[in-house]
């Protein structure tokens, strides 16, 4: 499929569309992390229900969830409950992708996907209704038409749930119309487009889809490109681990984490905030990472995508 085409070219400034994209925090199922979020006031985010999912599937798991103490007695309900109760907006993950290119790679066992689609399904009707949910993609592990098949099924065992619809490549540009008139809410995956060499063509696509339905929503998926995030403003939201990259390669801005001086991070952001992250994060250099990096790209996000909605924190 020829992505950025003539076909979808369009003049941003005709859409007259409002600079209102929301960067959503992903990762939030790692509690740990989460605190940092919540302290800071961030109001947007993203989890997956991939450590959720795989336990209901396979009896067990080994993804890191770090619930925190008062929630080891049903994560599955706890986790997401907290995140949606101190956020505005938040998005609930098929997993799929970390099913079929993690656990299970090289996989391409409908058997597999129809039950992870099941357990999807149960877990979001038990305990998370109301929460905004990625679809079952399977696109790239299988075909379009089964893609369809879920999607189509979705929307009738899930109807307490606003679905966001996703589209790959392999659809086409036919199969890119169907969806549009379809859905409501559709995500690009900007990973994807980046591995195809066509990331300088997602504004371009996501204005096609705008244009072609004016009151849909467009969601970016795994977008960290500031550039793009400038350039999509007029989409409605995005996500990325962005803010948790420093903790897992340990440096922020070029400086190992543990140079980070503990005592002006404390009296910036203040005892009770500090204290109550560093609980879950034993180590000083990790609270002060997370609070640094949180707090950076809330202003980041702001200056590039507009309003944020962060609380006064």
């Amino acid at each position: 499929m020829q992505v950025g085409c003539k076909f979808w070219r369009t003049d941003m400034e005709e859409l007259r569309l409002p600079s209102n994209i929301k960067v959503h925090f992903a990762g939030c199922e790692v509690q740990n992390q989460f605190l940092a979020l919540k302290e800071l006031g961030v109001n947007y985010g993203l989890y997956t229900a991939y450590p959720f999912v795989e336990r209901l599937v396979f009896g067990g798991g080994v993804s890191p969830i770090m619930p925190l103490k008062w929630q080891k007695e049903n994560p599955y309900k706890e986790i997401p409950k907290y995140i949606m109760d101190n956020m505005k907006h938040v998005i609930q993950d098929s997993g799929l992708f970390t099913l079929m290119f993690g656990s299970q790679q090289g996989k391409k066992d409908e058997t597999l996907i129809n039950k992870w689609y099941d357990g999807l399904v149960r877990y979001t009707n038990e305990y998370t209704q109301g929460v905004t949910m990625v679809e079952v993609d399977c696109q790239k592990v299988l075909n379009p038409s089964k893609a369809w098949e879920f999607r189509e099924r979705l929307r009738n065992d899930c109807p307490n749930n606003r679905i966001i619809n996703v589209f790959h490549l392999e659809d086409g540009a036919k199969g890119l119309d169907r969806l549009i008139e379809f859905s409501d809410y559709i995500a690009i995956s900007v990973p994807e487009l980046r591995i195809a060499g066509k990331v300088s063509q997602v504004p371009a696509l996501a204005a096609y889809i705008k244009r072609k339905k004016p009151s849909i929503d467009i969601h970016l998926l795994g977008c960290t490109e500031l550039k793009l995030l400038r350039q999509c403003r007029f989409c409605t939201s995005a996500d990325s681990t962005t803010w948790t990259i420093g903790k897992r390669y340990g440096y922020i801005e070029g400086k190992h984490i543990s140079s980070i001086n503990t005592k002006k991070i404390k009296q910036h952001y203040g005892e009770d905030v500090y204290l109550r992250v560093q609980e879950y994060n034993k180590k000083e250099y990790n609270t002060n990472f997370l609070l640094l990096q949180v707090d950076k790209l809330k202003h980041t996000y702001e200056k590039t995508c507009g309003c944020q909605d962060y609380k006064n924190k």
